[in-house]
């Protein structure tokens, strides 16, 4: 069951979001060398990390980054890849390790999938931070997402509704220039994760939350994040616009 924690804005949010990641790497950092997480990117993410990177207690010099995904096509340098965005939110403020970047620009991503899948196969994934997209989308697995497949990393086709959201977040001036295909990570990998932590503002998202959040909401392929909902040590960050269509929403 998902533990769903609202709050009066994006600011309060992300902060207690942040608590809660560095509490979690920080018992994990407890127990062993490293402590591996994934994280999301986004609009959705800004205070989430702008918060984490603030944690000087976490030792990041032992911590290990994988990412969600990755557009097929953009190189790293474009202001709208993927690694740009990481890198200038929380690499070059954290100095992780090691990061294991998705490069969706090679010129054979089965083979980049592959690489990367072996590398993550070998490790247990402490935390993962995700969001949801406006499609209900998790990472990049679209409606209808595949909760089957179980390699870690696998090519998805992307639906105009994300494409459209990337246009509508700026990342894109029109939908002609954001890439049909991305390289994510599967449904059932992100599931692997020790705990996960969603991070989900704004009122755009409300509609998506309510189909991918409410108890009344089976799980389906059509609201991929709703799968969340099977994951024992979920928790879910919301402000009280992307929460306001949940049923018997309250908010003080």
């Amino acid at each position: 069951m998902v533990n769903i924690n609202i709050f009066s804005n994006k600011t309060e949010m992300g902060e207690a979001a942040a608590e809660k990641a560095a509490e979690i790497l920080l018992k994990a950092l407890d127990s062993n060398d490293f402590a591996y997480f994934i994280t999301a990117t986004g609009v959705s993410q800004f205070e989430f990390l702008d918060a984490l990177t603030k944690h000087d207690e976490i030792d990041w010099s032992r911590t290990i980054m994988f990412h969600l995904d990755e557009y097929i096509g953009l190189p790293a340098s474009h202001p709208s890849s993927f690694r740009n965005f990481l890198h200038t939110r929380i690499v070059s403020l954290i100095h992780p390790s090691k990061i294991h970047f998705i490069k969706g620009d090679v010129l054979d991503p089965v083979q980049e999938c592959k690489k990367i899948n072996n590398i993550i196969s070998k490790v247990k994934i402490d935390v993962s931070f995700v969001g949801i997209g406006e499609n209900g989308h998790l990472a990049f697995n679209d409606p209808p997402a595949n909760f089957e497949i179980k390699d870690p990393y696998i090519i998805v086709d992307l639906d105009e509704k994300c494409r459209n959201q990337q246009v509508g977040e700026g990342w894109f001036n029109s939908i002609e220039e954001v890439p049909k295909k991305a390289i994510s990570m599967s449904i059932q990998e992100i599931m692997r994760a020790k705990n996960i932590i969603c991070i989900c503002p704004e009122k755009r998202k409300a509609e998506a939350v309510r189909n991918c959040l409410s108890e009344d909401v089976g799980i389906t392929p059509m609201y991929p994040a709703s799968i969340l909902k099977k994951h024992e040590r979920c928790y879910c960050y919301l402000d009280k616009e992307s929460a306001s269509l949940l049923k018997d929403f309250k908010f003080d």
